[in-house]
Protein backbone atom coordinates (compact mmCIF):
# COMPACT_ATOMS: atom_id res chain seq x y z
CA UNK A 1 0.00 0.00 0.00
CA UNK A 2 0.92 3.74 -0.80
CA UNK A 3 0.36 6.18 0.83
CA UNK A 4 0.56 10.30 -0.12
CA UNK A 5 -0.24 13.44 0.53
CA UNK A 6 -1.93 14.72 -2.62
CA UNK A 7 -3.46 18.58 -2.38
CA UNK A 8 -2.66 18.49 0.86
CA UNK A 9 -4.64 15.51 1.49
CA UNK A 10 -4.49 11.76 2.59
CA UNK A 11 -4.65 9.81 -0.08
CA UNK A 12 -4.05 6.53 -1.42
CA UNK A 13 -1.96 6.08 -4.77
CA UNK A 14 -3.24 3.84 -7.31
CA UNK A 15 -1.29 2.17 -10.62
CA UNK A 16 1.61 3.70 -12.08
CA UNK A 17 1.40 5.92 -9.47
CA UNK A 18 0.09 9.05 -11.28
CA UNK A 19 -3.78 8.26 -9.93
CA UNK A 20 -5.07 8.77 -6.02
CA UNK A 21 -8.17 7.96 -3.63
CA UNK A 22 -8.87 10.51 -0.95
CA UNK A 23 -9.02 8.52 1.83
CA UNK A 24 -11.46 11.16 3.96
CA UNK A 25 -14.02 10.86 1.05
CA UNK A 26 -13.67 6.93 0.55
CA UNK A 27 -14.33 6.35 4.21
CA UNK A 28 -16.92 8.29 4.23
CA UNK A 29 -15.60 11.20 7.02
CA UNK A 30 -13.87 7.82 9.24
CA UNK A 31 -10.05 9.01 8.30
CA UNK A 32 -7.85 11.94 7.19
CA UNK A 33 -8.02 14.16 5.30
CA UNK A 34 -5.20 15.16 7.11
CA UNK A 35 -2.61 12.45 7.42
CA UNK A 36 -1.63 12.85 10.83
CA UNK A 37 -5.92 11.44 11.37
CA UNK A 38 -4.59 8.56 9.35
CA UNK A 39 -1.60 7.60 11.63
CA UNK A 40 -3.25 8.36 14.74
CA UNK A 41 -5.74 5.28 13.81
CA UNK A 42 -3.21 3.10 12.20
CA UNK A 43 -4.14 -0.26 12.80
CA UNK A 44 -8.04 0.54 12.28
CA UNK A 45 -6.89 2.17 8.87
CA UNK A 46 -5.23 -0.82 7.95
CA UNK A 47 -8.10 -2.92 8.67
CA UNK A 48 -10.39 -0.39 6.79
CA UNK A 49 -8.23 -0.74 3.43
CA UNK A 50 -8.40 -4.25 3.06
CA UNK A 51 -11.85 -4.46 3.20
CA UNK A 52 -12.80 -1.05 1.42
CA UNK A 53 -13.99 -1.06 -1.61
CA UNK A 54 -12.66 1.63 -2.85
CA UNK A 55 -14.20 4.32 -6.01
CA UNK A 56 -12.08 5.44 -9.07
CA UNK A 57 -9.03 6.61 -8.42
CA UNK A 58 -8.10 10.56 -9.84
CA UNK A 59 -5.33 11.65 -11.46
CA UNK A 60 -3.04 13.85 -9.90
CA UNK A 61 0.51 16.11 -11.11
CA UNK A 62 3.59 14.81 -8.72
CA UNK A 63 3.55 18.87 -8.02
CA UNK A 64 0.53 17.91 -6.05
CA UNK A 65 2.60 15.94 -3.76
CA UNK A 66 3.71 16.44 0.02
CA UNK A 67 5.61 14.29 2.60
CA UNK A 68 3.37 11.75 3.55
CA UNK A 69 3.80 12.96 6.96
CA UNK A 70 3.99 16.63 6.53
CA UNK A 71 3.55 17.62 10.24
CA UNK A 72 5.07 15.37 12.57
CA UNK A 73 5.66 16.11 16.34
CA UNK A 74 9.01 14.59 16.10
CA UNK A 75 11.85 13.96 13.41
CA UNK A 76 14.41 12.31 14.49
CA UNK A 77 18.24 12.79 12.43
CA UNK A 78 21.16 9.36 12.60
CA UNK A 79 24.43 10.88 11.90
CA UNK A 80 27.23 8.72 10.68
CA UNK A 81 25.47 5.90 10.21
CA UNK A 82 27.09 4.42 7.35
CA UNK A 83 30.60 3.22 7.93
CA UNK A 84 32.31 5.40 4.40
CA UNK A 85 30.69 8.53 5.22
CA UNK A 86 31.62 8.64 8.93
CA UNK A 87 35.30 8.52 7.03
CA UNK A 88 34.85 10.70 4.88
CA UNK A 89 33.08 13.24 7.19
CA UNK A 90 36.48 12.60 9.55
CA UNK A 91 34.62 10.99 12.54
CA UNK A 92 35.36 7.78 14.17
CA UNK A 93 32.37 4.84 13.28
CA UNK A 94 29.93 5.04 16.35
CA UNK A 95 30.07 1.32 17.88
CA UNK A 96 27.74 2.02 20.91
CA UNK A 97 24.93 4.72 20.14
CA UNK A 98 23.91 6.23 16.84
CA UNK A 99 24.38 10.10 17.00
CA UNK A 100 20.89 11.93 17.21
CA UNK A 101 19.87 15.24 16.10
CA UNK A 102 16.53 16.69 15.29
CA UNK A 103 15.40 18.53 12.27
CA UNK A 104 13.03 20.58 13.10
CA UNK A 105 9.19 20.10 11.32
CA UNK A 106 9.22 23.07 10.01
CA UNK A 107 11.92 22.11 7.13
CA UNK A 108 10.06 19.24 6.00
CA UNK A 109 9.06 19.73 2.60
CA UNK A 110 7.31 17.70 0.03
CA UNK A 111 8.83 15.42 -2.93
CA UNK A 112 9.12 18.19 -6.21
CA UNK A 113 9.79 21.77 -6.36
CA UNK A 114 12.59 24.00 -5.51
CA UNK A 115 14.25 24.54 -2.39
CA UNK A 116 16.22 28.02 -1.62
CA UNK A 117 19.96 27.83 -1.01
CA UNK A 118 20.96 29.92 2.39
CA UNK A 119 23.58 33.11 0.92
CA UNK A 120 26.71 32.76 1.66
CA UNK A 121 26.36 28.76 2.34
CA UNK A 122 27.70 25.50 1.67
CA UNK A 123 24.85 23.02 0.97
CA UNK A 124 25.18 19.51 1.02
CA UNK A 125 23.11 16.80 -0.03
CA UNK A 126 22.42 13.38 1.79
CA UNK A 127 19.75 10.84 0.50
CA UNK A 128 18.76 9.00 3.48
CA UNK A 129 15.68 6.39 4.01
CA UNK A 130 13.06 7.65 6.42
CA UNK A 131 10.82 5.48 8.53
CA UNK A 132 7.30 6.66 9.84
CA UNK A 133 6.04 5.63 12.45
CA UNK A 134 2.60 4.04 12.48
CA UNK A 135 1.77 2.95 16.34
CA UNK A 136 3.14 4.37 19.38
CA UNK A 137 6.88 3.07 20.22
CA UNK A 138 8.17 3.00 23.73
CA UNK A 139 10.97 0.76 25.13
CA UNK A 140 10.26 -1.39 22.26
CA UNK A 141 12.49 -4.38 21.86
CA UNK A 142 14.53 -4.66 18.83
CA UNK A 143 12.43 -8.10 17.75
CA UNK A 144 9.59 -6.14 17.97
CA UNK A 145 10.60 -2.46 16.59
CA UNK A 146 9.00 -3.09 12.80
CA UNK A 147 5.47 -3.80 14.10
CA UNK A 148 5.22 -0.02 14.87
CA UNK A 149 6.24 1.31 11.64
CA UNK A 150 3.57 2.74 8.99
CA UNK A 151 6.00 2.48 6.35
CA UNK A 152 8.66 3.93 4.61
CA UNK A 153 9.58 6.09 2.06
CA UNK A 154 12.74 8.36 0.52
CA UNK A 155 14.26 11.53 2.12
CA UNK A 156 17.05 14.29 1.97
CA UNK A 157 18.42 15.61 4.75
CA UNK A 158 19.76 18.91 3.04
CA UNK A 159 22.70 20.53 5.11
CA UNK A 160 23.95 23.63 5.60
CA UNK A 161 27.58 22.63 6.22
CA UNK A 162 28.73 26.71 7.44
CA UNK A 163 26.20 26.76 10.17
CA UNK A 164 26.37 23.29 11.24
CA UNK A 165 30.16 24.11 11.92
CA UNK A 166 29.59 27.36 13.39
CA UNK A 167 29.31 26.65 16.90
CA UNK A 168 31.92 24.47 19.12
CA UNK A 169 30.95 22.02 19.91
CA UNK A 170 29.05 21.49 15.99
CA UNK A 171 25.57 21.43 15.95
CA UNK A 172 23.60 19.75 13.44
CA UNK A 173 20.01 20.34 13.77
CA UNK A 174 19.94 24.22 12.86
CA UNK A 175 22.08 23.98 10.16
CA UNK A 176 19.77 21.01 8.82
CA UNK A 177 16.47 22.63 9.16
CA UNK A 178 16.08 26.05 6.94
CA UNK A 179 13.10 25.68 4.78
CA UNK A 180 12.83 23.36 2.33
CA UNK A 181 15.66 21.13 3.59
CA UNK A 182 13.76 18.10 4.71
CA UNK A 183 11.97 16.46 1.37
CA UNK A 184 10.12 13.23 1.81
CA UNK A 185 8.52 11.46 -0.47
CA UNK A 186 7.10 11.03 -2.87
CA UNK A 187 4.81 9.05 -0.71
CA UNK A 188 4.96 6.28 2.19
CA UNK A 189 5.35 2.42 0.80
CA UNK A 190 4.09 -0.36 4.14
CA UNK A 191 7.10 -2.55 4.98
CA UNK A 192 4.59 -6.01 3.74
CA UNK A 193 5.35 -4.67 -0.07
CA UNK A 194 9.15 -4.89 0.36
CA UNK A 195 10.79 -8.90 0.29
CA UNK A 196 13.51 -6.99 2.48
CA UNK A 197 12.61 -3.58 3.70
CA UNK A 198 16.76 -3.71 5.44
CA UNK A 199 17.77 -4.02 2.28
CA UNK A 200 17.55 -1.32 -0.28
CA UNK A 201 19.01 0.50 -2.99
CA UNK A 202 19.07 3.80 -2.36
CA UNK A 203 21.23 6.84 -4.30
CA UNK A 204 21.00 10.89 -5.92
CA UNK A 205 22.01 12.60 -8.95
CA UNK A 206 23.04 16.54 -9.32
CA UNK A 207 22.53 17.18 -13.16
CA UNK A 208 22.53 13.65 -13.82
CA UNK A 209 25.73 13.12 -12.43
CA UNK A 210 25.40 10.17 -9.51
CA UNK A 211 26.73 11.77 -6.06
CA UNK A 212 25.66 8.71 -3.96
CA UNK A 213 25.00 5.13 -4.25
CA UNK A 214 24.05 2.51 -1.88
CA UNK A 215 22.35 0.12 0.73
CA UNK A 216 20.67 0.09 3.53
CA UNK A 217 22.11 -3.51 4.48
CA UNK A 218 25.47 -0.92 5.27
CA UNK A 219 23.23 0.72 7.93
CA UNK A 220 25.78 0.53 11.23
CA UNK A 221 22.37 0.53 13.39
CA UNK A 222 19.64 -0.97 11.68
CA UNK A 223 16.14 0.32 11.19
CA UNK A 224 15.12 -1.93 14.30
CA UNK A 225 18.30 -1.18 16.56
CA UNK A 226 17.35 2.79 16.13
CA UNK A 227 13.89 2.31 17.36
CA UNK A 228 14.92 0.09 19.97
CA UNK A 229 17.51 2.66 20.95
CA UNK A 230 15.62 6.20 20.03
CA UNK A 231 12.17 4.42 22.07
CA UNK A 232 14.46 3.65 25.30
CA UNK A 233 14.57 7.37 25.73
CA UNK A 234 11.60 9.05 24.08
CA UNK A 235 8.29 8.13 23.02
CA UNK A 236 7.84 7.42 19.36
CA UNK A 237 4.37 8.77 18.43
CA UNK A 238 2.25 8.02 14.87
CA UNK A 239 3.84 10.06 12.30
CA UNK A 240 7.08 10.84 13.43
CA UNK A 241 9.51 11.24 11.04
CA UNK A 242 13.38 9.16 11.38
CA UNK A 243 15.84 10.12 8.98
CA UNK A 244 18.28 6.94 8.97
CA UNK A 245 21.42 8.62 8.06
CA UNK A 246 23.07 8.71 4.51
CA UNK A 247 26.02 6.39 2.91
CA UNK A 248 29.07 7.87 1.51
CA UNK A 249 29.19 10.66 -1.34
CA UNK A 250 28.46 13.93 0.32
CA UNK A 251 30.05 17.27 -1.17
CA UNK A 252 31.54 17.39 2.42
CA UNK A 253 33.91 14.44 1.85
CA UNK A 254 35.16 15.24 -1.95
CA UNK A 255 37.93 16.70 -2.64
CA UNK A 256 37.67 19.17 -4.13
CA UNK A 257 34.79 19.71 -1.70
CA UNK A 258 31.24 20.30 -3.53
CA UNK A 259 28.18 22.41 -2.89
CA UNK A 260 24.82 22.44 -4.32
CA UNK A 261 24.54 25.83 -6.53
CA UNK A 262 21.38 27.75 -8.11
CA UNK A 263 20.23 25.74 -11.16
CA UNK A 264 21.16 22.20 -9.62
CA UNK A 265 18.87 19.45 -10.12
CA UNK A 266 18.91 16.59 -7.15
CA UNK A 267 17.64 13.36 -7.99
CA UNK A 268 16.95 10.89 -4.89
CA UNK A 269 15.97 7.56 -4.78
CA UNK A 270 15.18 4.39 -3.33
CA UNK A 271 14.10 1.08 -4.61
CA UNK A 272 11.12 -0.04 -4.00
CA UNK A 273 9.33 3.84 -3.08
CA UNK A 274 10.07 6.01 -5.56
CA UNK A 275 11.94 8.98 -6.85
CA UNK A 276 12.37 12.69 -5.78
CA UNK A 277 13.10 15.72 -7.87
CA UNK A 278 14.48 19.50 -6.62
CA UNK A 279 15.58 22.60 -7.55
CA UNK A 280 18.08 24.68 -5.88
CA UNK A 281 17.61 28.57 -6.39
CA UNK A 282 19.15 31.49 -4.28
CA UNK A 283 17.26 32.15 -1.61
CA UNK A 284 16.00 35.82 -2.25
CA UNK A 285 16.50 36.71 1.47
Amino acid sequence: MRIATVNDRASLIIGDGDRAVDIHAASDGRFGPEPAAVFERWDEFRKWVDSAELPEPVSFAREDLGSPSPAPRQVFGIGLNYSEHAAESGFTKPTTAPPVFTKFPSCITGPHGEIGLPAGGHTDWEVELVVVIGTKAHRVARADAWQHVAGLSVGQDISERISQMAAVPPQFSLGKSFPGFGPVGPWLVTVDEFANPDDLELGCAINGEQMQLGRTSSLIFSVSELIEQLSAVAPLLPGDVVFTGTPAGVGLGRDPQRWLAAGDELVTHIEGIGEMRHRFVADPA
